[in-house]
């Protein structure tokens, strides 16, 4: 329902639209981990067990598909790549121009990471783009982006050179990597994983363990409420709580009352005097 609401304004055809809008895809993040945060946050006030059933299975679930995601990326790295490749290169590439969030993030990935494009084909990818080709009358035909230059910024006065880019395509690899960086940025992306796979696969086993760990007093929650209510319940069947005292009705006071037990008020005691003499 969110997505058809914002289609109209995010031009949202495929799910591939809103993986590459940046914005929404942010906002449509931080609603969920609202939504299960706050679900938790409350359960655990109001000890609703419905409440830490859900956010369990949301964390469950969350840790299921992460490990799911580890397995595919260590079992099959090549047909992930592939993926990734046939999946997003022409709409990255071809959105560059459309979305400023979009551009801003290949722009800041292309100039850390030192690639150009996303496939093997490097450089070559921007073709693709309806202002890099050589077909366009633009005077950005047959260039990249600023962000694919080696030296993109101008030592001497500090400023963003954004033609540094134009013409490359133009030149062989061997030509064009004096200026621009000629790597996708798939493989460098890749490459780099695997350098530090130490360090992200120690943060991942963090990550998982606090999930589990956090899963796991959810379900304690969730088993102390539920013993309680069974006690509560138990001590009620036995009629040990919510019995009140029982009150004698009237007509039974009276008829006591009529068979001798009516209550006597108690008798002051009698103080005899004595006669006083006169001395």
């Amino acid at each position: 329902l969110t997505l058809m609401y914002f289609s109209p304004y995010f031009q949202l055809d495929t799910v591939y639209d809103v993986m590459l809008n940046i914005s929404l895809l942010i906002a449509l993040l931080g609603g969920v981990v609202f939504i299960v945060s706050f679900a938790g946050c409350v359960g655990a006030l109001r000890e609703n067990t419905c409440l830490l059933k859900f956010y369990s299975l949301c964390l469950l679930i969350l840790f299921l598909v992460e490990m799911g995601g580890a397995v595919c990326g260590f079992v099959f790295p090549r047909s992930l790549h592939g993926l990734l490749e046939l999946s997003f290169t022409e709409r990255v590439v071809h959105a560059y121009r459309d979305d400023p969030d979009l551009q801003n993030f290949i722009d800041f990935a292309q100039s850390d990471f030192h690639c150009c494009g996303l496939t093997s084909d490097g450089y070559m990818d921007w073709s693709k783009n309806e202002y890099f080709n050589c077909s366009s009358p633009s005077v950005e035909r047959c260039g990249v982006p600023f962000s694919c230059c080696i030296n993109a910024t101008d030592i001497s006065s500090g400023l963003v050179n954004i033609m540094c880019g134009y013409g490359v395509q133009n030149y062989p690899v061997a030509e064009a990597s004096k200026r621009v960086w000629t790597s996708g940025c798939i493989e460098i992306v890749r490459a780099w994983a695997e350098r530090n796979l130490y360090t992200i696969a120690s943060v991942a086993l963090a990550v998982a363990l606090a999930q589990l760990f956090v899963i796991y007093l959810a379900k304690t929650l969730e088993g102390q409420i539920e013993l309680q209510k069974a006690r509560y319940m138990a001590n009620m069947k036995q009629g040990h709580i919510g019995r009140l005292p029982r009150r004698v009705p009237a007509s039974a006071a009276v008829a006591g009352a009529s068979h001798g037990t009516r209550t006597r008020a108690p008798r002051t005691p009698h103080v005899i005097q004595l006669p006083q003499t006169k001395r």
